[in-house]
């Protein structure tokens, strides 16, 4: 609701022009003579006029006075204070009614002269929206005029002395006009509340109170946990026992129970486009005949309600539907899917897991079978089963003939110490030593040189050595491989994530939606908020306007 416009000074400026133009009105009474008649105008201003066949009044005495008083007017206007953007309005003002002023406080003093308010808030939009020269600028009244007396009276009789009760009479109709303003603002500020806010609210009310389709809402609750981890660190076992262990896989559950998959999967087991397109169905909660899977997803997504509590780790799920039977199974179901999701999250994690474990034992145990095969073939092939103990022998049958080599030539000598020595025993003797020198000399070449056979002993201690030395490292790797294994199966056993209900879905028996009270005043707080948005912006722009 708007005020009255025009300046409380202005006011109190009209009342003190009110109260001289009764004293000048009493002056002219007292002192003219019968012939002169004085006219009290709203300005406090006089202006002696002759009635016909008088003698006319002294024009140099009127006109000095005519000066004093424009003269008093301007300095009183001066003390006001105006300011240069007010005068030069005023100014523009006064040159679009056709005056002539001398300066800016003269132009402010003619318009009030003729009765216009210079700075009133009317006058400003139209000189800058109106057209010059409109039948308006003539009608408008911004003072009050001077009294018709009724069709009657003469008008060049004296006019009554204007004493108290006349002003008493103006100010109670300038009252009585205020109230009037005020009464007729209120009343249109009323009716635009009644149009822009009652009326939607009354409707948004009947809509909720009288057609809503009652609706049924499931409440769940459930919970994804992590098998224990006996063996996981200081900071791992920080966190093993919160939510924030399982906050991803949560957040991904509640991802995919809000996606369009969901929805498809659930219209196809469950028929949830002909659930919500039932006839019963009041118009704005109804789904189309035909409707397509954005208009059933954006159904969807106002009938299902997921949360995350990402402090306790536990998924809140609504599901609301026309039949409480309806909304439970949906709920369920929705449960199913989400137990389905966690399984192929952690399964494919368990099984990339394992599938490298299996894969490098695979591999280590076939190498080691190759090593394995290898060393058969050259134990087949060389005719040596273990080379170290082919070459103990060797060895020690060298030793022995060595021995008995060394025997005979101690015995040689001893025979060839003797003056006569028995010929035949010593020719006997340099025999054996020879045939023992040559069995030694066959034994060492054994060891060293080859056969057309086999190559020599070195030679196949050589090739066997590596290749069980190849068979042991293959057997250790695969060793290690199978130990990778059986951890890698503790570990994709421990990576296992399971879900948990901790409030199961329970058909409601009486209508959770919709909410009739508390809809009705947030639809009234909406459209009261709308509608002091746009007054408070349209009173913005209006004031820019006439600034």
């Amino acid at each position: 609701m708007t005020t009255n416009s025009r300046p409380k000074k202005y006011r109190i400026r009209r009342s003190s022009a009110l109260a001289q133009g009764v004293g000048a009105g009493r002056a002219v009474n007292d002192t003219a003579s019968p012939e002169a008649t004085a006219r009290v105008l709203v300005d406090g201003s006089m202006a002696l006029r002759s009635e016909p066949g008088s003698a006319p009044t002294d024009p140099p005495h009127a006109a000095g006075r005519a000066e004093r008083d424009a003269a008093d007017a301007i300095e009183e206007i001066r003390r006001e204070g105006l300011t240069g953007r007010q005068l030069r309005m005023a100014r523009r003002l006064a040159n679009k009614h056709g005056l002539s002023p001398a300066n800016d406080l003269d132009a402010v003093r003619l318009l009030r002269d003729r009765g216009i308010d210079p700075f009133e808030r009317a006058n400003l939009l139209e000189l800058v929206v109106a057209d010059r020269g409109s039948p308006d600028d003539e009608a408008r009244v911004q003072l009050p005029q001077t009294v018709d007396r009724g069709p009657g009276t003469d008008v060049g009789a004296p006019a009554a002395p204007y004493g108290p009760p006349g002003r008493a009479r103006e100010i109670l109709e300038i009252q009585r006009d205020i109230a009037r303003r005020r009464r007729r603002k209120l009343a249109l500020l009323f009716t635009r509340l009644a149009f822009f806010v009652g009326l939607p609210t009354l409707l948004a009310g009947y809509y909720y109170y009288a057609m809503a389709t009652p609706m049924y809402a499931t409440q769940s609750e459930f919970v994804i946990q992590q098998a224990d981890n006996a063996q996981a660190g200081a900071l791992g076992g920080l966190f093993s026992g919160t939510g924030l262990a399982t906050s991803q896989d949560s957040i991904t559950v509640q991802s995919y129970l809000t996606s369009r998959d969901a929805m498809l999967r659930l219209d196809d087991e469950a028929g949830f486009k002909s659930h919500f397109s039932d006839p019963s169905i009041d118009p704005i909660q109804r789904l189309p005949e035909q409707a397509t899977n954005e208009q059933a997803y954006d159904l969807y997504q106002d009938n299902v309600k997921i949360g995350y509590d990402p402090t306790e780790g536990i998924i809140k799920m609504e599901v609301v539907a026309a039949d409480p039977e309806v909304s439970a199974e949906y709920s369920r179901r929705l449960i199913s899917y989400a137990e389905e999701q966690v399984d192929r999250l952690t399964q494919r994690l368990r099984e990339d897991q394992m599938q490298g474990a299996r894969e490098s034992f695979e591999e280590a145990e076939a190498k080691m079978a190759a090593a394995q095969a290898r060393v058969l073939a050259l134990q087949e092939e060389l005719g040596v089963l273990d080379p170290t103990s082919e070459s103990s022998t060797v060895f020690s049958q060298i030793a022995t003939f060595e021995t008995q080599l060394r025997e005979k030539r101690l015995e040689l000598a001893q025979l060839t110490a003797n003056e006569r020595p028995n010929q035949a025993r010593v020719a006997g003797v340099r025999g054996d030593i020879q045939r023992l020198e040559s069995v030694v000399e066959e034994l060492r070449a054994e060891l060293t040189e080859g056969s057309d056979a086999r190559g020599s002993l070195a030679s196949v201690t050589a090739q066997l050595r590596v290749a069980e030395v190849d068979l042991q490292t293959r057997t250790l790797m695969m060793q290690q491989a199978l130990q990778q294994l059986e951890t890698a199966r503790v570990e994709a056993n421990r990576q296992v994530r399971y879900l948990s209900t901790g409030v199961s879905p329970v058909p409601p028996d009486e209508p959770t939606y919709p909410r009739a009270f508390e809809n009705t005043i947030l639809a009234f707080l909406i459209f009261s908020g709308i509608y002091l948005m746009i007054s408070l912006t349209a009173s913005v722009l209006r004031e820019q306007v006439t600034s």
